[in-house]
């Protein structure tokens, strides 16, 4: 991180409030004109105009009354809720999908992605694992229901849903401890204990695993085309290596190489990726040096539709996640390169280092939205 440069920028921020964005103070839902993205700014020669900056931050850790409060207090205005249900029942329902919407607004809170029951689970711990095993007519079932969630969120004005496409789950080892004795997340595939030696899912090649990602996105993509949501996937974390796998996998989604692929499978603007920038920086040999390039490869087709904004120290296959200032990544350059591209979703902590006696995670996420939106306002400046 760019230290005295930060510092530099956060308190021309908090001097020239008054510049910020207007989408902060706007009512959920609604999105800025084209005269209130450029902000006309002095400048030693004249006058020039500025792109404001229309990220906002995000988060996607419960939703309930509880914590919608204390994410109100924050100015955490935009979230992706908590799973409404793991089946199709009644809390997927268009009416169960709007009291939750409308539960959600009434805390001045914008519920702009909802997760499907696609998540980054251990396959026998999978809610529709028939997907992923590939196991016909099971997955037509679980695909129908998928595709009937899409049709209720859009008719329930949900904008975009995301998924996983998970045999693994999470992977990592041992934490290892990281500042102030926190605890940090980490993962050395060399430690990693591949016992049994495969899944409930048995074997599974790459092109097996490519053939069960196509078969859902060609029959779920048009659907969301046709009913305007966004579908966000997360890539797989961690990468492993190429013909190796783990434990039988080949985690396809596991490199910007498949991840470019991925967006390529069905061509639409409602296919995208739920970009998690520490799962991506963990593909990476240096990812303080590459990870930018990265973002703008994604970002400038249009398939950035959410961001995990999370730090990693380490590189592919050996790396531990940190706070968002204490990794290998500058993350005021990476929010630089958001604005540069021009995102407007949300930019969310996925993960939080543990803190002896914040049991809950609610003081490192609170540190962690406070320190996002201080990059926020500091880009939106520039």
């Amino acid at each position: 991180m760019e230290r005295r440069e930060f510092v530099c920028k956060l308190g021309s921020s908090l001097a020239g409030t008054a510049a910020l964005s207007v989408s902060e103070a706007a009512p959920p839902g609604t999105e800025r004109s084209a005269s209130e993205r450029e902000v006309q700014s002095e400048h030693q020669s004249g006058v020039r105009t500025r792109r404001a900056a229309l990220m906002k931050v995000g988060t996607q850790h419960g939703s309930t009354n509880e914590i919608l409060r204390i994410l109100a207090a924050f100015g955490v205005n935009n979230i992706c809720s908590s799973l409404p249900s793991m089946r199709l029942d009644e809390n997927w329902s268009v009416e169960g999908l709007i009291r939750l919407r409308e539960r959600v607004e009434s805390f001045g809170i914008s519920l702009d992605m909802v997760p499907l029951p696609l998540s980054s689970h251990y396959i026998t711990k999978a809610e529709m694992p028939h997907i992923m095993l590939g196991k016909s007519p099971e997955r037509d079932r679980e695909i129908d229901a998928i595709c009937q969630m899409v049709r209720n969120a859009a008719r329930a004005g949900i904008p975009a849903l995301k998924y996983n496409m998970s045999i693994l789950g999470v992977v990592r080892t041992g934490p290892t401890p990281g500042r102030g004795g926190a605890s940090y997340s980490t993962f050395a595939y060399e430690k990693a204990k591949q016992d049994p030696a495969l899944t409930e899912a048995g074997p599974v090649s790459a092109e097996e695993y490519w053939e069960r990602i196509t078969y859902f996105l060609k029959r779920v993509i048009p659907v969301a085309e046709e009913y305007k949501v966004r579908m966000a996937c997360h890539p797989h974390d961690p990468g492993m290596p190429r013909n190796k796998g783990f434990r039988g996998v080949q985690t396809v989604l596991g490199s910007v190489q498949g991840l470019k692929r991925f967006i390529e499978i069905t061509p639409s603007k409602y296919h995208g990726i739920n970009f998690c920038q520490g799962t991506v920086s963990e593909m990476l040999q240096k990812p303080g040096e590459e990870i930018f390039d990265v973002i703008r490869y994604f970002g400038s087709r249009g398939k950035i539709f959410n961001v995990h904004f999370r730090n990693i120290r380490g590189r592919f296959l050996s790396f531990e996640e940190t706070f968002i200032d204490d990794g290998d990544v500058d993350m005021l350059k990476a929010m630089r390169v958001y604005k540069e591209i021009g995102y407007d979703g949300m930019m969310m902590p996925d993960h939080v280092p543990k803190i002896p006696g914040d049991s809950d995670g609610y003081q490192a996420f609170a540190f962690t939205f406070g320190y996002i939106k201080a990059l926020i306002a500091a880009v939106d400046l520039e």
